[in-house]
């Protein structure tokens, strides 16, 4: 259903850190990288949907744009409690800041990580 999304982050290096551990136990891979951005997909020739990660605001975004200003939630799909649990264990390694453990939900088991912004990135196995 999504082609794209993508979120401003404060500082490049620290959001590359988190990301790419946290979304790599998910499967997903850097496929562009850049000065002040990065983006994330399946791989490089599975490219959509893609994550757009960035420092500062892209020029077709509206003014008011700032990270952390209203922090986003993002849930992204696991195929197994297992790569919930990495996901999570990843994420806490690379300094992301526990925001729900790994366990049962409604609809599934998931885990729950802030990121630098105060974004809450999810990662989800239905059940």
């Amino acid at each position: 259903m999504l082609d794209h999304f993508g979120f401003v982050v404060r500082d490049i290096a620290a959001a590359r850190r988190f990301y790419e551990a946290a979304l790599g136990a998910l499967g997903l891979v850097v496929i562009e990288d850049h000065k002040t951005a990065f983006i994330m997909a399946r791989s490089p020739t599975e490219r959509i949907p893609f994550v757009f990660i960035g420092q500062g605001r892209p020029s077709f975004w509206a003014p008011m744009s700032e990270p952390g200003v209203s922090p986003a939630h993002y849930a992204f799909a696991a195929k197994d409690r297992a790569m919930v649990d990495a996901f999570h264990a990843a994420g806490l390694a690379a300094g992301g800041r526990d925001n729900g453990a790994p366990g049962p939900r409604r609809g599934g088991y998931s885990a729950f990580l802030l990121d630098a912004d105060n974004n809450n990135i999810e990662a989800n196995f239905r059940t």
